[in-house]
């Protein structure tokens, strides 16, 4: 039975550009929070994001491809490149038509396509680039990172909303156990902060507009949590079977154990009232990975700090360990680094599979004012020691889309889901 194990990992987000930076603050419960530098956002109700700062792609990737490419694919090649290092693999002609890449975003190149048609109107047909379509297709972060190491394996874009970054890893976790590559670059990246996709979101009433209070504003589960930060980043693994990745000596940090895909079937961005599909989302991922709810040590929620999904996510975890529930570790990696749409879930399956190598986990910050309908053991501001052989990650998407990812601690007698 094939085991499908982490042996590298690469990150850049809002609180770090590399993994041990962003690790670091995440466990000292430092937001990422702060007003909007990427467009001029002064006559905005909102104003605030959890950006990447000091990001230069020219450290990562030739400066004249890096123009020619969308920021989410420039996010991707440098947390792919530092993924590789750290796994300490090197694609050459020998290997590459056995390395695939899937790496999801939500929202790919259109903050590239907003920029693009800003200056179509200003200056004409001829201020578009050639190479537009090129960056703003949906399967341009796969592909483009394909091109640049010379991967021949298979190589996939799909988009589930914000759920898209926890969908690659399942994709490229089946495509390992059925044999069509023995390594795969996996994870999710987005960069749609712009004035077009920002406004719409918060008409939405989706964002909060704590502009005052920006470090503050995001908070998962608190009674006062009136929407999320909007925020941008990566992150991007080396999935590896475990007979290739023992083959060539490498350090393994974890395994896949598996997971689940389903919906809610009821509206566009509401969660369904009765979190039945995100409950048989996690049931699901549960009974793949060949465990029982009671072997789950910790969850690593969705939690966007909206009033409607946080109450559905905590309803579907009670639904699912029962008077349990109020035992098991309920952390929001959104409080930290705002809601990374189609990045977030790979960036949470990141803090759960450092959080089972150090043994802390990192808190949900901001939480002051307790919700009756959400009553859990959220970590409350300060990260914990805490021992765990299984996370499970939440990845819920516009659209209805439950994404749910089982994490284990690897150990060389341990069990990978079903075969």
């Amino acid at each position: 039975m094939t085991r499908v194990v982490i042996t590298g990992m690469g990150a850049i987000t809002p609180v770090g550009n590399d993994v041990n930076t962003f690790w670091e603050n995440m466990k000292a419960g430092e937001s990422g929070a702060g007003p909007i530098s990427i467009f001029d956002a002064s006559d905005y109700g909102i104003r605030i994001a959890c950006e990447v700062k000091d990001f230069n792609p020219a450290d990562w990737m030739d400066k004249r491809e890096a123009r020619r490419v969308s920021r989410c694919t420039q996010f991707a090649i440098a947390t792919t490149r530092q993924a590789l290092a750290d796994a300490n693999f090197e694609v050459t002609p020998d290997n590459s038509k056995r390395v695939g890449v899937v790496i999801n975003s939500g929202g790919g190149g259109l903050s590239t396509m907003e920029e693009a048609t800003q200056k179509l109107l200003e200056s004409g047909p001829r201020a578009v680039s050639p190479f537009l379509i090129t960056a703003i297709m949906l399967n341009a972060v796969s592909s483009m990172v394909s091109i640049e190491l010379g991967t021949m394996g298979p190589v996939v874009s799909s988009a589930l909303a914000c759920a898209s970054g926890s969908y690659a890893l399942l994709e490229a976790y089946h495509l390992i156990k059925r044999g069509e590559a023995d390594l795969i670059i996996s994870g999710g990246t987005e960069a749609a902060i712009s004035p077009v996709i920002f406004a719409s979101f918060a008409r939405m009433g989706a964002l909060s507009a704590d502009n005052d209070l920006a470090k503050n504003a995001s908070r998962p589960f608190d009674k006062d949590r009136n929407g999320f930060v909007f925020g941008e980043g990566a992150a991007v693994f080396i999935l590896e079977s475990e007979e290739h990745a023992k083959a060539r000596g490498a350090r393994i940090y974890g395994e896949i154990l598996g997971g689940s895909l389903t919906a809610d079937g009821h509206h566009v961005t509401a969660p369904k009232p009765d979190a039945s599909g995100t409950s048989e989302a996690i049931r699901r991922a549960i009974a793949y990975s060949g465990k029982s709810p009671d072997d789950v040590g910790a969850v690593f929620a969705h939690a966007t700090s909206t009033p409607l999904g946080d109450a559905a996510e905590t309803l579907a975890i009670k639904q699912v360990f029962g008077e349990r529930a109020y035992q098991v570790p309920v952390t929001a990696t959104k409080s930290q680094v705002g809601h990374m749409l189609g990045a977030a879930g790979a960036v949470s399956v990141l803090a759960a599979v450092k959080t089972m190598q150090d043994g802390i986990i990192c808190p949900t910050i901001n939480y002051q004012t307790p919700d009756p309908e959400c009553d859990l053991d959220y970590v409350p501001n300060e990260a914990r020691p805490e021992n765990i052989d299984l996370a499970l990650v939440h990845a819920f998407g516009f659209g209805g889309h439950n994404v749910v990812v089982a994490v284990g601690k690897y150990s060389e007698n341990g069990k990978n889901g079903k075969s």
